[in-house]
């Protein structure tokens, strides 16, 4: 006798099946996700533990993200490897085609929480994603997109989640070609910058440019050092910093093994910027890492018009992320123009 889930009201309620129910639709799903969610009771009794996600992941998994739908920046496959390190605690099963991810900060349990799942089938039904949820052992799921309340119905989502936002996580979004031609008057200033650092330093061929390789990546280490020198990234008080350092050494380790696109650039022979980017969809990508000297003019604009114009090539959107509730950061994202902020939100089983 196999547990199979039912649609009766709050979460699935539980009924005893000998075997797969026949076509049947459940609040907006269809019977073959029916079925699989039958299945997926089966294989649940066969799982044990999440497994940690590690950079050996990557060639397993990668196959599951090529074309998965979420805008959210967290959706970024290399991204979430590239995270789960000394700070984050990141896990993740398959079952019946379903990537599910979990993470939690390492030293705080309590705030384990699931990521949306990931498969051929689509976003699941808010029934069916509640029920998901509850069979993997855990009440809250995270970093969901604004889209998916859009397609799904807040109201629906509501009969079986507790809805709140995570106002720090707002992804921001803009048109590749925007950022690649810096076309009129709003980005004047940053036309101006880069023409002021072209002249001190282009012109004089004292600028190279390149894409970060396993060759490059230890000068760009290198400058990663001097870079959280001057930052003080290691202080204990600025744990975000030191973690973002882990992940981009992470990312620098695996350039080429986890499909990033880098570019660096050098002042007088020696690196002084680098970029890393990461696919989310077919039709964008991530600007995950940026790190340049602030001190040289115009550099962090150039930068960013020669990501815009060389790794982005076949995107139509650019994720720059969010701006971590920091106003110094929200305010330079937003003189980028974005034309559209995704919301990420929290949902929690209804008690």
């Amino acid at each position: 006798m196999k547990w199979l889930s039912t649609f009766s009201g709050g979460c699935l309620n539980r009924t005893a099946y000998p075997s797969p129910p026949g076509p049947l639709d459940i609040d907006g799903t269809n019977g073959f996700l029916y079925s699989a969610l039958w299945k997926f009771g089966q294989d649940m009794a066969k799982r044990s533990s999440m497994k940690k996600l590690t950079t050996e992941d990557y060639g397993i998994l990668k196959g599951y993200f090529e074309r998965q739908t979420y805008r959210v920046s967290s959706y970024s496959l290399p991204s979430m490897i590239a995270w789960s390190n000394a700070c984050y605690n990141a896990g993740y099963t398959i079952i019946d085609g379903m990537f599910f991810a979990e993470a939690s900060l390492l030293g705080r349990p309590g705030n384990r929480h699931l990521t949306m799942p990931i498969s051929a089938f689509g976003p699941p039904s808010p029934a069916l994603l509640c029920e998901l949820v509850s069979q993997l052992d855990c009440r809250e799921i995270c970093f969901v997109p604004g889209d998916y309340l859009e397609s799904a119905g807040r109201s629906n989502v509501e009969k079986f989640f507790d809805i709140a936002e995570q106002p720090e996580y707002e992804d921001y979004i803009y048109l590749t070609r925007d950022l690649a031609e810096l076309r009129g008057n709003r980005y004047a200033k940053k036309r101006n910058l880069i023409h002021q650092f072209t002249r001190d330093y282009v012109a004089k061929k004292r600028v190279e440019t390149g894409r970060i390789t396993n060759a490059t990546a230890p000068e760009c280490l290198d400058f990663l050092e001097k870079w959280c020198a001057l930052r003080d990234c290691d202080a204990e008080q600025k744990e975000n910093m030191a973690c973002e350092k882990e992940a981009v050494i992470q990312a620098l380790l695996t350039i080429e093994q986890m499909d990033w696109q880098g570019l660096w650039v050098r002042l007088d022979g020696e690196i002084s910027a680098f970029a890393i980017m990461s696919h989310l969809t077919p039709e964008m990508g991530v600007l995950n890492f940026e790190k340049a000297y602030p001190s040289i003019r115009g550099l962090y604009q150039f930068l960013d018009n020669e990501c815009a114009r060389q790794l982005f090539q076949g995107y139509m959107y650019m994720n720059k992320e969010s701006d971590m509730g920091i106003p110094a950061l929200a305010d330079s994202k937003k003189s980028y123009y974005p034309v559209e902020k995704i919301k990420s939100y929290c949902l929690k089983i209804r008690d």
